[in-house]
C-alpha cells in the first residue's frame, strides 16, 4: 500500500474504500511475488475471489476482450458457464505455461476429486509482455514463484513495480500493478464495493493524460528516447464487486474498463492486449449439488449505471495508481525507465515554466515533489 491517487474529476459518486484496493472487497485476496535475477525482472500476482475452496465454491464472472492481442488463458469456460472456479494468475507472457501447470496443481491438491469423480479446471492466467525491461526468453518464471503468490495471498497489497507488474511499461513510464476501490451506495440499505487491479504496460507517452490535463505532451518533449510508433502493450484488468450481479451484468461491467483506460490516454491499439476479468462475491455457485434450481438475487439493471462509474473512475485511478507507485528503473537495454513521480521532477527542473502545472497536479495526486 501507499499513496493514495486523488482525480478530481472523478466520475464516481462514491467514496474510496477504506483501504483504496481491491481487497475492500471483502474476501478477495492478493499474493505477490517479485523475482529480479541478473536481467530478469518480473513476478506474479494472484487474485483470490475468496479464501475459501474456489472450485467448489465458484464465483459468478465474466471476462471481455477489448482487443485480442494476447495469450490469456480461461476465457472461453468463463464465457460459456458465466463462472470462474480458480484464483486469477498475472504474469508475463512466457510464464503462461508454467503458471498453468502450477495453478492447476494448486487446486488439484485442494479438490482430490477434480479430472477423477468430477469435472477437470479452468485455470484462469493473463499476461503482458514484459521484454522491454526483462530478459523474457530467460523464462525464469517457475512452478514454486506461482505457488509462493498464491499462498501469500492477504487483504492487503504492494502496488507499483511488483509482482507481475515488475517489469512493466506504461506510456512510456514506468508501469506496473495498481488497484482501487468505491463504495457504491444505492439506498439507504444498500452499499457495496467495487474494487480493480491493473497490470499496466501500453500507451504513448505523448497520449498520456493525468486528471484531465495532458502531461504527457511535456514529459514527452523532455524525454526524447519515447520513440514507440505502433501499440504494442497491454493492460490485464480484474474488477471485483460484493453486489450481487449475475455473469450478464458482470461483462456489462467489464465492457466499461474501456473509459477508464481512455481517461487516463488510452486508445486501445492494433496490436494491444486489454482483457477483462469481472466476478461477484455474492450468489456463490456450488460444484457439487442436487438441486436442479438455484434462487438468487440478482440487482437491478435500471440502477447500474452507480457502478458503472464506479468501474470508470477506480480503473483510471489504479492505472495512475500503478505508476506513481512505480520507481524508476534501467531496462535490460541500459535506457533508464523513469517512475512517474521522478519524470515530473525531471520536467520541473529542465523546465521550469512548468513548475506551477506541475506543482498543483501532483498535489492532485497527493505527491510531493
Amino acid at each position: 500500500m501507499g499513496l493514495s491517487v486523488d482525480l478530481i474529476d472523478d466520475i464516481s459518486e462514491g467514496i474510496k474504500g477504506p483501504k483504496n484496493l481491491i481487497t475492500d472487497v471483502d474476501g478477495v485476496e492478493v499474493g505477490q511475488i517479485t523475482i529480479d535475477q541478473d536481467d530478469f525482472h518480473s513476478g506474479v500476482t494472484a487474485i483470490l475471489p475468496h479464501p475459501g475452496n474456489v472450485f467448489k465454491r465458484k464465483v459468478p464472472a465474466a471476462s471481455y476482450v477489448i482487443n485480442g492481442f494476447g495469450k490469456s488463458v480461461g476465457l472461453i469456460q468463463i464465457d460459456e458457464l458465466g463462472t470462474i472456479e480458480t484464483p486469477i494468475v498475472l504474469t508475463n507472457t512466457f510464464g503462461v505455461g508454467t503458471a498453468i501447470n502450477a495453478l492447476t496443481k494448486y487446486m488439484l491438491k485442494q479438490n482430490p476429486e477434480i479430472g477423477d469423480t468430477t469435472s477437470t479446471v479452468n485455470p484462469i492466467v493473463a499476461e503482458c509482455n514484459d521484454g522491454n525491461i526483462s530478459n523474457i526468453r530467460a523464462m525464469k518464471i517457475t512452478e514454486s514463484d506461482v505457488s509462493s503468490a498464491l499462498n501469500a495471498a492477504k487483504d492487503t497489497l504492494e502496488e507499483g513495480a511488483v509482482g507481475g507488474g515488475r517489469g512493466m511499461v506504461c506510456y512510456g513510464l514506468k508501469g506496473g500493478i495498481g488497484s482501487s476501490s468505491r463504495i457504491v451506495k444505492v439506498d439507504d440499505d444498500h452499499t457495496y464495493t467495487l474494487g480493480a487491479l491493473v497490470m499496466t504496460n501500453y500507451g504513448f507517452l505523448d497520449n498520456f493524460i493525468v486528471n484531465g490535463i495532458p502531461i504527457g505532451k511535456s514529459l514527452a518533449e523532455m524525454l526524447v528516447s519515447d520513440k514507440q510508433k505502433e501499440e504494442k502493450g497491454s493492460i490485464i484488468t480484474v474488477l471485483a464487486t460484493d453486489a450481487p450481479l449475475n455473469s450478464r451484468q458482470l461483462k456489462r461491467l467489464a465492457k466499461r474498463a474501456t473509459v477508464g483506460i481512455n481517461r487516463t490516454g488510452g486508445y486501445i491499439g492494433n496490436g494491444s492486449g486489454e482483457i477483462v476479468f469481472a466476478f461477484s462475491t455474492s450468489n456463490l455457485v456450488s460444484h457439487f449439488t442436487e438441486q436442479n434450481f438455484d434462487t438468487v438475487s440478482r440487482f437491478n439493471d435500471n440502477h447500474i449505471d452507480l457502478f458503472f462509474r464506479a468501474v470508470a473512475a477506480s480503473i483510471d485511478e489504479a492505472i495512475l495508481s500503478s505508476m506513481v507507485h512505480a520507481k524508476t528503473v534501467i531496462d535490460r537495454k541500459g535506457q533508464l525507465r523513469y517512475g512517474l513521480v521522478d519524470a515530473a521532477k525531471q520536467l520541473v527542473q529542465q523546465q521550469p515554466r512548468y513548475t506551477a502545472m506541475i506543482a498543483q497536479l501532483f498535489q492532485q495526486l497527493g505527491v510531493k515533489l
